[in-house]
């Protein structure tokens, strides 16, 4: 497993939560872009790793589907935390 070459970038909440997610799941990059892709979500793997290292926005439409594919609700991509 490679670590990350750079610190964490602002433009996103939920990036470090779903490298979490992923990797809680043993799950590769490429099996979660495989996934995103049957949702309809077409991301390369430069934009999920920025996606991940917090480098690049992410939409509602991805935030959904990574929700879904990782087994996470929204709220907790976004703040950590589950709703009561």
């Amino acid at each position: 497993m490679r670590l990350r070459g750079q610190s964490l970038g602002v433009k996103n909440l939920i990036g470090a939560r779903v490298e979490f997610a992923r990797k809680n799941l043993n799950m590769k990059q490429k099996e979660l872009l495989a996934q995103l892709q049957v949702r309809g979500v077409d991301l390369t793997a430069s934009a999920l790793s920025k996606l991940e290292g917090q480098l690049r926005y992410a939409t509602d439409i991805e935030l959904l589907a990574l929700s879904d594919i990782l087994n996470v609700s929204v709220m907790w991509l976004l703040t950590g935390e589950e709703s009561e």
